[in-house]
């Protein structure tokens, strides 16, 4: 193989010598006819042409040599060179239709692509402004109600065509979360979900938002408010969605419109418990999402994305995958194919309480990093450089990079100061954990599948529970700080379907127990994107095998098995929604 490549390099070498012995020719025959006295240099124009030509032939070489050919090394103003470090940054021109259903198309894309438009560099806002203060939606009172209706009736009244309008807000969700757009540099497709990007682009898509709402009012200390439903007097439906331009009719009503206690770990079954009983399922439940389960930034914030079609993962963070997904669903109408609006992605954004549900998911960062000491998440100059592109309250696109908006403080706005009563809500084993480990050893001991836990080539289906032993590897973590990690990896879902199945240690009786328990590691969430993406000539599919991680050391502390050679894994599927889902296996490895 290496020798084919050096022999295309040296053919290619032989054309570009002929290639420039004839430009010679030619150039010197033209030079016999020039005036005497006239300069025989070449034009600036001229000088151009023969550098551009000449990079592009040498670039024909270099990559044949290496075996890397791409269309987009040729040079030209809409393909410009490769950076030396290459970041996400959405390829804007390339923006992709759809169908939701057979017949049914989902035109997300703005009406003019934002590729034509000129765009300004995002600028930290002027510290002397005044600072907005986001509040809990539940508490609001009458006068900032009437205020926020009015924007809000504002904006939905706007013109599709302006992109501040509520549609086009709603859409931009759809462009970006549905993988409408590739990346530059590539012809994969740029997704911000279920990895690190979920966090910053959800974070200024709100922050845009709610600056032009401020604007259509004239208002520049308007502020949005906050779903706190991880404490328990805001895990209601706050009340001030029921009216005016607030409401949405795509919502499930005996979820939303029935005073009830959310459900924030929702995996479409709605068993009736009494509200004391769900608040405590709750806290537990944000105890071990934001606690014990995300201890290090891949756990918390989702597995590290590269660029480029080999190098995305699909790996969710705690947060993103439940309250976030697991409300998304709570909230929609379950009537519809999907549970649209906000059970699916390329129609969440339409219902206005997206922004309230999203501004919680903002504020949990932000405390995220509060407890770990305000300690930089992650320095990767291929995160902390990547880009986003959004319309501000001028109607100018602005190009945003991450590394600019890690700072709350700095971009004007804060939270109301709160109490997390989940802190206090470390939950216990639901038995004895010397009685459960006898007890499964017991009953498992004989049981040849039960002690294999690769289910390579064709994976296991989750169409009922799967219990195998896992065998922890023979050395112990090698500080407190090292966490070890519960592997579920090779996860397929191989309909665009939601999907939920937890995820349990040593527990004698998965199915009737849940985060309230110790026994609890973890959940996952697929929520549907909705839509198919009609893929252009050369696109590449970017579907992959998604892996959960779940830090285990604080739980296997409670359970007594940190001195343990194996422990019993559970893994239990949701409702049925396992049937079209596999998994390849499960492991423990350690996270520095």
């Amino acid at each position: 193989m290496e020798a084919k490549r050096w022999l295309r390099a040296v053919l290619f070498t032989i054309i570009v010598v002929g290639l420039f012995a004839n430009l010679f020719i030619k150039d010197s025959n033209e030079a016999q006819h020039t005036h005497a006295g006239e300069h025989e240099e070449l034009s600036d124009q001229q000088h151009v042409h023969i550098s551009t030509t000449f990079s592009w032939l040498k670039n024909i070489v270099l990559n044949l040599a290496l075996g890397d050919w791409q269309s987009n090394n040729i040079p030209s103003s809409e393909q410009p060179e490769k950076p030396h470090i290459v970041t996400f940054t959405p390829n804007l021109s390339t923006c992709h239709k759809s169908f939701a259903k057979p017949g049914f198309q989902v035109y997300c894309c703005p009406p003019k692509p934002e590729s034509e438009e000129s765009f300004i560099d995002f600028k930290i806002p002027d510290l002397s402004s005044p600072r907005r203060i986001r509040r809990r939606a539940h508490l609001a009172d009458k006068d900032y109600i009437a205020k926020y209706n009015k924007a809000l009736t504002i904006m939905k009244s706007l013109p599709y065509e302006d992109p501040r309008s509520f549609r086009r807000q709603a859409d931009m969700h759809c462009i970006y979360c549905t993988g409408a757009y590739n990346q530059q540099y590539s012809n994969a497709s740029f997704s911000i979900h279920r990895q690190w990007l979920f966090f910053p682009w959800h974070r200024m898509m709100i922050y845009f938002h709610e600056r032009i709402l401020g604007s259509l009012i004239g208002d520049d200390t308007f502020a949005l408010p906050f779903w706190q439903w991880d404490a328990p007097e805001g895990m209601v439906t706050p009340a001030m969605y029921m009216d005016g331009a607030f409401t949405d009719t795509e919502r499930e009503e005996t979820h939303v419109h029935i005073p009830r206690i959310a459900d924030i770990n929702y995996d479409y079954n709605d068993t009736e418990i009494e509200p004391e009983q769900r608040i405590k399922k709750n806290l537990a439940f944000m105890y071990h999402q934001m606690v014990s389960g995300a201890k290090k930034v891949e756990l918390f914030m989702g597995c590290q994305s590269k660029p480029g079609k080999d190098g995305v993962c699909d790996g969710p963070g705690t947060i993103e995958l439940a309250p976030h997904n697991a409300l998304h669903t709570w909230v929609g109408k379950a009537l519809n194919r999907y549970r649209e609006n906000m059970g699916v992605f390329y129609a969440a954004a339409r219902d206005p309480i997206f922004y309230a549900h999203h501004s919680n998911i903002d504020r949990m960062w932000e405390y995220w990093k509060e407890l770990r000491g305000y300690e930089p998440e992650i320095v990767d100059p291929v995160w902390l450089n990547s880009h986003f592109f959004f319309h501000n309250e001028n109607s100018q696109l602005v190009r945003v990079r991450i590394g600019d908006i890690l700072n709350i403080t700095k971009l004007g706005y804060g939270y109301e100061k709160v109490d997390y009563p989940w802190l206090n809500a470390r939950p216990k084993p639901s038995i004895d954990p010397k009685i459960a480990r006898c007890t499964l050893n017991t009953r498992n001991n004989g049981i040849l599948g039960a002690h294999l836990n690769d289910f390579r080539p064709e994976g296991r289906t989750l169409d009922t529970n799967i219990e195998v032993k896992v065998h922890r590897p023979k050395r112990q973590r090698r500080s407190e700080e090292e966490e070890e990690v519960l592997v579920v990896y090779g996860i397929d879902v191989k309909i665009d379907m939601f999907v939920k199945f937890d995820v349990y240690i040593n527990a004698i009786d998965a199915t009737s127990i849940g985060p309230e328990s110790r026994e609890f590691a973890g959940t996952y969430v697929n929520v549907p994107r909705g839509i198919t993406i009609e893929m252009n000539e050369g696109d590449e599919k970017m579907k992959k095998k998604s892996n959960l991680k779940m830090g285990i050391s604080e739980l296997l502390q409670d359970l007594e098995a940190n001195e343990d050679d194996s422990i019993w894994v559970t893994l239990v599927p949701r409702s049925g929604t396992g049937v079209n889902t596999t998994v390849d296996g499960i492991r423990i490895e350690y996270m520095d």
